[in-house]
């Protein structure tokens, strides 16, 4: 057994050639460098890429990369990033949505390094971007070992006067948190080693978002799924939260629906309105009406684990996220009638904070 994972450790790093190969011709930074001239424009218009170069404290940002096996049997996510607060570093947190464990690897804020050209990080040995990702965490029987290829990713559109999934938020300074989709779909390819078991993602699907700013919301719900049963590319995510605003405070929701190569777009900037909110321990129902359709949504929590999410820049609160968990998508036209009803067993699913503050 031990000569065969030696092995299969071997022929992983041979083949992180092919992942690492692509990062030669970037130019990497620290934070506090200067990235170049232009940079700022860049980003802006350009989510995925990293945002706090110019920030020195009471600021996070990170990825959250989720995976599942071809068979539906394995669901990962890792989210690589910073934290820049008192106890300044870098971290990745990696979640196993079968058994709700979860680690968080600390790393020197030094070992943290960001491409000047595209979205592409460093994380201490782990390296994540858009088109691929390597990880080495974690020490003997612990051991996560493994590289993941995407490809055919499904970016969300970027159009004048909205930025990304923000809408004309994104243009907003003050905003305590910001939210980008870096994939809403894409296909997977690699091998992990993952605590002695080797764990094939060839033919799998994937999803990458990230969040940015001083602070995660006092109170959100979150959801996101891109492998339904019916087996079609569907992609759908949701996020609702109480919303700091000048001295006050609202209920902010943004999401998306992509199905049969159509992107349903709904927001708080877009009109959309919540018609109904109702949210228990463990299970949260939410219909939101657009101009021209609805979205009905129903999640059932899985199996939670822990997460530290930021405050002020430190990660120093806890949440509970299930990527087990159970969700059915309803989407209707205007006059009523069902264009899209599925499933998905494999969702991600967070309920944090106190309900009653997201009533609509």
């Amino acid at each position: 057994m031990r000569i065969l994972l030696s092995s299969t450790i071997f022929l992983l790093l041979l083949t992180v050639c092919s992942v690492l190969s692509n990062a030669q011709n970037d130019r990497f930074n620290r934070i506090g460098d200067n990235p170049g001239a232009f940079y700022g424009t860049k980003q802006l218009w350009n989510p995925e890429f990293f945002q706090g170069y110019n920030k020195k404290e009471g600021y996070f940002e990170g990825w959250y990369f989720k995976m599942v096996s071809a068979d539906g049997k394995h669901r990962y996510a890792f989210i690589p990033g910073i934290s820049l607060g008192e106890d300044e570093h870098a971290f990745v947190q990696f979640i196993d949505g079968q058994t709700g464990e979860t680690n968080y690897f600390r790393f020197d804020i030094n070992e943290f390094y960001y491409s000047s050209n595209r979205f592409a990080v460093w994380v201490g040995p782990n390296f994540f971007s858009a088109d691929s990702f390597f990880v080495d965490l974690g020490k003997g029987d612990k051991k996560i070992l493994g590289k993941g290829i995407i490809s055919n990713r499904v970016e969300y559109p970027v159009k004048p006067f909205s930025p990304g999934i923000m809408g004309w938020y994104r243009f907003v300074p003050f905003m305590e948190c910001f939210h980008g989709v870096v994939s809403l779909d894409h296909e997977l390819e690699g091998n992990f080693l993952i605590e002695n078991q080797v764990i094939s993602f060839d033919g799998g699907r994937g999803y990458i978002e990230k969040d940015w700013g001083k602070s995660m919301p006092s109170a959100w719900i979150w959801t996101q799924s891109n492998t339904f049963d019916d087996g079609s590319n569907t992609s759908f995510m949701l996020s609702v939260a109480n919303i700091p605003w000048l001295g006050s405070s609202f209920t902010g929701f943004l999401g998306f629906l992509w199905v049969n190569e159509t992107l349903y777009r709904f927001a708080t900037y877009t009109g959309a309105k919540i018609a109904e909110l109702n949210r228990n321990e463990d299970q949260i129902n939410v219909l939101i009406k657009e101009k021209d359709f609805s979205i009905e949504f129903i999640g059932l929590k899985g199996m939670r684990g822990e997460l530290l999410a930021p405050v002020a820049g430190d990660m120093s609160r806890t949440i509970h996220e299930s990527i087990d968990a159970e969700i059915r998508v309803i989407l209707r036209n205007k006059k009523g009638t069902i264009l899209y009803d599925g499933t998905a067993k494999n969702a991600g699913l967070e309920l944090v904070g106190d309900p009653s503050v997201l009533n609509p």
